[in-house]
């Protein structure tokens, strides 16, 4: 229903920011890495928003980044996983540590989280590996694929890939953008990160 609100920054809360955009005031819920890049009240900002809808409550959730957007509507995917958890995790994990997270079973990153346990950590790896693995297997029709094998075929390329494919981008947009940045000397979580910065410009 929204895809972004732009106006002024009013209040700054311990979980959400209001907007005022055309005279309305919005209450946005959203992570303490969104409400420290808000800045201070009184100053333009940009929310890109989710509108979480239940029989009983009617939300809006939003972050600076498409990234954090992203990743908020993937966590929504995972049985047992709301809003509140979804933003817990956000507060305590950047998009580029939870693809690295997931693709690498490092339950001890995502336990990091408020109210996020071991079990819930490993539902949340094991669905969204489930996931990207389906749509891993048409990577091999995927335009520039061979690019990226030729360029080694590492694991370090195919799990930054793959991490992209964790937060929502296709096994097309996340190997071109990989393919782009990709360097021998770069760690995995750098190339994740370039990669990002890539595909949001």
């Amino acid at each position: 229903m929204y895809a972004y609100i732009k106006g002024k920054l009013e209040v700054r809360g311990g979980d959400y920011v209001i907007i005022e955009a055309g005279g309305i005031g919005y209450k946005v819920f959203t992570s303490l890495s969104t409400i420290e890049a808000a800045g201070q009240p009184g100053h333009e900002f940009k929310a890109f928003t989710h509108l979480y809808v239940r029989e009983d409550i009617m939300s809006l959730y939003g972050f600076a980044t498409q990234e954090e957007l992203g990743m908020f509507e993937l966590l929504l995917t995972v049985s047992g996983v709301g809003p509140k958890a979804a933003l817990a995790l956000l507060s305590a994990v950047s998009p580029s540590k939870f693809g690295l997270a997931v693709i690498t079973d490092d339950t001890k990153t995502l336990t990091r989280a408020q109210g996020i346990g071991a079990k819930m950590a490993q539902r949340i790896i094991l669905e969204l590996k489930d996931k990207i693995k389906k749509e891993q297997l048409a990577l091999n029709t995927v335009v520039g694929f061979e690019k990226a094998t030729a360029m080694g075929g590492s694991s370090r390329l195919s799990e930054a890939v793959s991490a992209l494919m964790v937060l929502g981008y296709t096994p097309f947009e996340a190997n071109k953008a990989v393919a782009a940045v990709y360097s021998d000397d770069l760690d995995l979580e750098t190339i994740i990160m370039n990669s990002l910065k890539g595909l949001i410009r």
